[in-house]
């Protein structure tokens, strides 16, 4: 992302302020800005979400703060950040378009989403937040890149090295519910490989979270499932490799302020999930607490 850096006066004249105004705001810590090298800087998109966040509106018009939810994709260092930063955030996990659904009705405060496509050299999440016209204040902040592969049990019994091993092995798989990001790179995967659903022997219902599927196979009823390598070492299954991905938080530019959401961002910015996501294994937790994308 560019960034776009204003100097004193010329934040001023874009916020219609005079610079004496502007000094008092930037003593009292009141306005976004940096000091480099003794003079102080202003990113031009950090000024729009300031100016944003106090919007006022008539009263037909005024939107209830969402609640201080994050809705979306499960995910144990996620659901383990919020309690450890302090945030308030609790978790509600349907997967992430429920996630994004909830989001755009007001109803979380941020959703926490893994999107995939066909495209293996876009950033699938940025290129669905651009395809949501209906979401034109977004911004994507990065939680971590974690890896996605095929859980199986302890031994690998049905010997699945590959998604193309599992029609021929009669292997019994567990599978997402639709819409949620497992459940996309599984049909992207499946697509590439010329393998149908149908091919398949499916355990069902689907599984709601990556743990529930794993639960399914730790228990016997299902031989294998797609899942993240960290849900795989909880429920003490193999892990076999597939992909990385992107694992990010999308919120709107007025909710990015609210200190619930500054506080996770805050801790992610810092390094507090570092440790404990060597801990769980399968994180890159280089994006968190980055701006990743905003419109």
């Amino acid at each position: 992302m560019q960034m776009d850096f204003l100097t004193t006066s010329e934040a001023a004249d874009y916020l219609r302020l005079g610079e004496r105004k502007l000094y008092e705001l930037v003593a009292a810590n009141a306005v976004p800005c940096s000091k480099v090298t003794g003079k102080w800087l202003f990113p031009r998109h950090e000024l729009d979400r300031w100016v944003l966040s106090g919007l006022m509106r008539p009263q037909g018009m005024i939107l209830a703060e969402p609640p201080l939810i994050v809705g979306g994709s499960q995910d144990d260092l996620l659901e383990w950040a919020l309690r450890q930063s302090g945030s308030g955030l609790a978790s509600l996990t349907e997967g992430t378009e429920k996630g994004v659904h909830r989001l755009m009705r007001g109803e979380v405060a941020a959703a926490a989403i893994h999107f995939h496509g066909e495209a293996s050299d876009e950033d699938t999440n940025i290129a669905a937040i651009r395809a949501m016209p209906r979401l034109h204040d977004a911004v994507l902040v990065g939680f971590v890149r974690r890896e996605q592969g095929l859980l199986v049990a302890p031994g690998n019994p049905k010997h699945l090295h590959s998604l193309t091993d599992v029609p021929s092995s009669g292997a019994k798989m567990a599978i997402r519910q639709p819409g949620a990001g497992a459940r996309m790179l599984l049909d992207i995967l499946l697509a590439r490989a010329g393998i149908s659903l149908s091919d398949l022997n499916l355990l069902e219902p689907p599984c709601l979270t990556g743990p529930d599927l794993a639960a399914a196979i730790g228990s016997g009823r299902a031989d294998c499932g797609v899942a993240t390598r960290s849900a795989a070492r909880a429920a003490g299954l193999e892990f076999v490799p597939l992909v990385w991905e992107n694992f990010d938080l999308l919120m709107r530019q007025r909710t990015y302020f609210q200190p619930s959401l500054q506080a996770l961002i805050a801790f992610l910015a810092r390094g507090g999930v570092s440790g404990h996501a060597d801990e769980l294994t399968g994180y890159d937790t280089a994006p968190a607490g980055k701006i990743r994308f905003y419109t």
